[in-house]
């Protein structure tokens, strides 16, 4: 159902955009940027986030004019949650297609696959919607991220756990690469913290899996539980945790918690959940275009950005700005410039170092409450204070 919704909004926004949007420019002169994202998949829910935000600013940089004088044609596939098929619509893309620039597929595991293919063929490209170590790992010298790295997503929450005098965390993650990372992360910082991790086990949407972890948490429970996993797997241990009588005084989530619609999904056993996040759309955070950029979003789409919109569209927002400083698209120069660029965007600080990882970018920890989603961390930002 939720896929189908989003096929049919996905069919409106470009209706609207097709026929709204201004200046017209004629279609065989356009800048072509191609992408992928999980239309379909288990990474559907936060792909929708940048899908929409790509849209809002091809609409809007169109409406200004374009880049260079031309419009700007986004192609965006549905890569269906598959990195392999991501990575072969890529190179049909800038290979068969012509395609001049690229934005980025959502998750760490796509982007891996996809960047073998940029790298490749000299295209740059910033990771809007990635952040495992594996990215940075491998010497590329044409992807950037946007996200500070999985392995300090929950410093946040870890610091506020050790603070609160509470102690005993049990770690579930899904076996991939990102979350792999936030795991390892999670575990590390807790060491330095001085928090002890009782268990730390594999996890999957699996239902006798999440049984079997369950079970491990029974002969061990402590005060706090962390969960690195995907929409499909959290969403499924999350309801598995709360009809269990196991919940802890403390819980956080990857991903899920940061979707406008996460309440709504979640029920009563969203109310307390904390979760990493890279931006959230409050107008009150200080950075250039972000009320702009939330009104903008929530006028085309009718619901609040995520940080994954807002990670799209400052992407879009830096490949514009080097399109326009190096006055051409030759790949060599944008990526030169990209990779020299310390700058700010409606999610924040950008810069990246040698190896491309995001080094300017802070993750913020935010906590529903009442039905309400509130950033609890880090002070300079808050909204509400933490309960736990």
């Amino acid at each position: 159902m939720a896929a189908k919704t989003f096929f049919i909004l996905t069919v409106f926004f470009l209706l609207s955009t097709l026929l709204f949007s201004v200046p017209l420019f004629c279609e065989s002169d356009s800048i072509r940027i191609g992408a992928t994202l999980s239309i379909t998949g288990a990474y559907a829910e936060p792909s929708e986030m940048m899908y929409r935000a790509y849209r809002l600013w091809e609409s809007q940089i169109n409406a200004e004019g374009g880049l260079l004088g031309r419009g700007v044609e986004l192609v965006i596939r549905d890569d269906r949650s598959d990195p392999q098929l991501a990575a072969e619509m890529y190179r049909k893309m800038i290979d068969d297609e012509g395609v001049d620039l690229v934005l980025s597929p959502y998750g760490t595991p796509i982007t891996a696959a996809v960047s073998e293919i940029t790298e490749e063929r000299g295209v740059p490209m910033i990771a809007a919607g990635a952040s495992g170590d594996i990215l940075w790992e491998r010497g590329h010298q044409y992807i950037f991220g946007m996200y500070s790295m999985a392995r300090r997503y929950f410093i946040g929450f870890i610091d506020l756990f050790a603070r609160e005098g509470l102690d005993g965390l049990t770690i579930f993650y899904e076996d991939n690469e990102f979350n792999v990372d936030a795991a390892e992360g999670a575990l590390e910082w807790a060491g330095k913290m001085g928090v002890d991790v009782l268990d730390k086990r594999i996890i999957s949407s699996d239902s006798a899996l999440i049984a079997e972890a369950l079970a491990g948490l029974a002969d061990r429970p402590g005060d706090g539980i962390i969960i690195c996993a995907y929409p499909e797997a959290a969403y499924g241990l999350l309801a598995r945790l709360e009809g269990s009588g196991l919940r802890p005084a403390a819980l956080a989530i990857t991903i899920i918690p940061v979707h406008p619609d996460f309440i709504l999904k979640a029920g009563t056993a969203g109310n307390g959940v904390f979760g990493p996040s890279q931006w959230e759309p409050m107008e009150r955070i200080p950075f250039p275009g972000t009320r702009e950029f939330i009104r903008d979003f929530i006028a085309c789409s009718g619901k609040s950005p995520s940080y994954h919109a807002g990670s799209a569209y400052s992407s879009c927002q830096i490949i514009s700005q080097a399109v326009r400083a190096v006055g051409n698209l030759d790949r060599q120069a944008i990526r030169d410039y990209i990779s020299e660029l310390d700058t700010v965007t409606v999610i924040g600080h950008f810069k990246n170092d040698r190896q491309g990882r995001q080094v300017g970018h802070n993750p913020l920890l935010i906590q529903w409450q009442n039905g309400r989603k509130e950033i609890v961390y880090p002070r300079s930002m808050r909204t509400a204070e933490p309960v736990f």
